[in-house]
């Protein structure tokens, strides 16, 4: 197992599960505290080793009752969004592509893209993605494709 400190400095202290920073010096017995998940390699990859992550204490906790659910940015403009979750696992599993969103206006979609790229490099570093925005119905329509 990784030092939290090597594991931190590498994942710029941010959570992978909820996306917030993580506290260097906060306790790594209180709830918002760095731990270092060792994950669980992904079904399609038996036998592989699982990347070691920064997570606060409580989301590492948490992960392992419950399916961890990645929150989309509240500063976007998306209507129905898919759970970002539930997505890289269907697309680990059969590739391809996805829709995830619809945005309103082609400025919306496009911010949408570049943050979905974002987090997912930081989610599913292990899942190359692109995206793609396409216009219909008065609308964009925001997608995930695997690399």
């Amino acid at each position: 197992m990784s030092n939290v400190n090597e594991v931190g400095e590498r994942d710029a202290w941010r959570c992978w599960l909820c996306d917030q920073p993580v506290d260097p010096d906060a306790s790594v017995n209180s709830d918002l505290g760095p731990s270092v998940d060792a994950g669980v390699a992904p079904k399609s990859k038996k036998g592989a080793a699982a990347p070691e992550r920064l997570a606060h204490r409580a989301c590492n906790t948490r992960k392992g009752a419950v399916k961890p659910v990645v929150p989309w940015s509240p500063d976007l403009f998306v209507v129905d969004p898919a759970p970002i979750a539930e997505t890289v696992e269907r697309l680990r599993r059969k590739g391809g592509r996805e829709v995830v969103a619809r945005c309103p206006s082609r400025a919306d979609a496009d911010a949408a893209a570049d943050w979905l790229v974002d987090r997912l490099s930081r989610f599913a570093p292990d899942l190359p993605v692109t995206t793609q925005v396409e216009p219909g119905g008065g609308q964009f329509l925001l997608a995930v494709r695997t690399r």
